[in-house]
Formats: structure tokens, C-alpha cells, sequence
């Protein structure tokens, strides 16, 4: 089997599981570890599957939706999410958010905010705060991802790390009870980690659908942040994860209710 063959049966298996492993294909194709590692080589430098330890996963299997769609679902909920944010962020500050339809809504809610500095690694987030009240905005350096304008890779982790930051508002692909926070390219959550790594408060903002989905790259725990934001009340077990470290969590639905009550 050649390499283009044996390339277009590893993309195949990745359109029906989330994850590769270096040992089972050169198991499955009967050649070297070194063979299969140069498979991977390949297809990573030409996107169509991003390198992780021990292997391989697919790029933004989050969903199986075009970007734009994406930015449709639950837009109810994303809006109060990102109301929560901006009420957490005062003016004059500095903050950084990272790719995803959640929080680009935040940037929108950010529009009336004096003196922010913002960097992100989201293209669409700079266009649609250009014009506003911020005082400076900083598009972090990288390679683009062409199909939803995220900056990602090793440059922009070095980027980043150049800064430090007020706050950090990030989003993630999936949540899992047990307090894990989810996403699929390795190259976007290199990304987010440094994100996190970088700010003075770290805060999630995620919609409650996500503890229906998986993901294979972890992010952070939820230990590792001092706020989430959703849009429903999440489960037990997150719930009290978060509480034996310290994270608060802040549901929009819950605050609506109490603004109505």
C-alpha cells in the first residue's frame, strides 16, 4: 500500500471516529511506526487532521457544521451568556477571548466598553469590534484557519504568551460531568490553554448542549478556571466539581428568573 492509499484510509477512518492511533495503523497497514507518524506528517501540514500525542484527531468534528450555522444555534442563549460576560468586565481592562460563536457574542456585548484591550486569536471578533469604544485591538499572529478565521498553532501560542492579560474568556466544543472542558484541534487548544495560562481571571462561556457532545482534546478542568457561564443549570457532578475548587458557575437562565421574579 503506498502512502497516498494508505493517507486517504486514515482520513476514512476519522470521518467515523474521533481519534487515530500511531500503533493500530501501522498495525492495520503492516508498516512502521516511523511510516505511519510521516502519514500524519503530511496530512496535518495540509489540514486535514490535526497531530496529537500518540496520534491523530479530526479538525472541528465538534459539530459537522459550517462556522456560520454554528453561530444560529441556541442564539437565545448565547445572548444571555454574553450579557453575563460583559457584566463581569469592567471598563478600562484588558481581556482576551479565543475562537467560537459564544464568544464572538461576548465581543458584541463588550461594544460599549471604554478603554478595553483585546486580543484574540478570532478574526471575526477584531472585524466586528473595529469602530468601537476599545482602546486597542491585537490580532494574535499564526497560521488562519480559512473555515472560521481562527488563528492557531505554535506561532500563536508564542504570541500570546507575550502578554498577560485581565481576563481570559474562552469557550470549548464539550463538557463532560466530571468537570473536563473539551475541544478537537489540538492546534486551537494549544491555543486556548496558553489563553488561560496568560490572564489574570479565567472565565468559560458554554452553552449546556455541549454535555451532549465529545471531544477528545482536553483543555482545562474546571478547577482550572474562576468562572463559567452557561445557559442552563449544569449537572450535579460539574456542579460540585466546580464548588470543591472554588469556580463559580452563572447560568443565564437562573439570573433571568431572578430579574423576573
Amino acid at each position: 500500500m503506498d502512502a497516498n492509499t494508505r493517507q486517504s484510509e486514515i482520513l476514512k477512518l476519522l470521518d467515523h471516529q474521533d481519534r487515530v492511533e500511531v500503533e493500530d495503523l501501522a498495525s492495520r497497514f503492516d508498516v512502521s511506526l516511523q511510516t505511519v507518524r510521516a502519514d500524519l506528517r503530511d496530512l496535518s501540514a495540509r489540514n486535514a487532521l490535526s497531530r496529537v500525542h500518540g496520534g491523530a484527531v479530526r479538525i472541528s468534528s465538534a459539530a459537522n457544521r459550517a462556522y456560520a450555522d454554528r453561530r444560529k444555534l441556541n442564539a437565545a442563549g448565547k445572548l444571555g451568556m454574553a450579557a453575563m460576560a460583559a457584566d463581569l468586565i469592567p471598563e478600562n481592562c484588558s481581556i482576551t477571548l479565543n475562537i467560537g460563536t459564544s464568544t464572538e457574542q461576548v465581543a458584541r456585548a463588550l461594544a460599549t466598553h471604554r478603554g478595553l484591550t483585546v486580543l484574540s486569536n478570532n478574526i471575526n471578533i477584531i472585524n466586528a469590534m473595529m469602530g468601537g469604544q476599545a482602546k486597542e485591538l491585537i490580532l494574535v499572529g499564526g497560521t488562519v484557519r480559512q473555515s472560521d478565521g481562527a488563528i492557531v498553532g505554535e506561532d500563536a501560542v508564542e504570541f500570546i504568551s507575550r502578554y498577560k492579560v485581565d481576563f481570559a474568556i474562552i469557550g470549548a466544543s464539550a463538557l463532560d460531568a466530571d468537570g473536563a472542558v473539551m475541544d478537537h484541534d489540538a492546534r486551537e487548544v494549544s491555543v486556548a490553554r496558553a489563553i488561560l495560562k496568560n490572564a489574570r481571571t479565567k472565565v468559560l462561556v458554554c452553552d449546556s448542549s455541549k454535555f451532549q457532545l465529545s471531544a477528545p482534546v482536553r483543555i482545562c478542568s474546571v478547577a482550572d478556571l474562576d468562572v463559567v457561564i452557561t445557559d442552563q443549570p449544569v449537572p450535579r457532578q460539574f456542579s460540585e466539581a466546580a464548588a470543591l475548587a472554588g469556580t463559580r458557575i452563572l447560568s443565564a437562565a437562573q439570573n433571568e428568573s431572578s430579574e423576573n421574579a
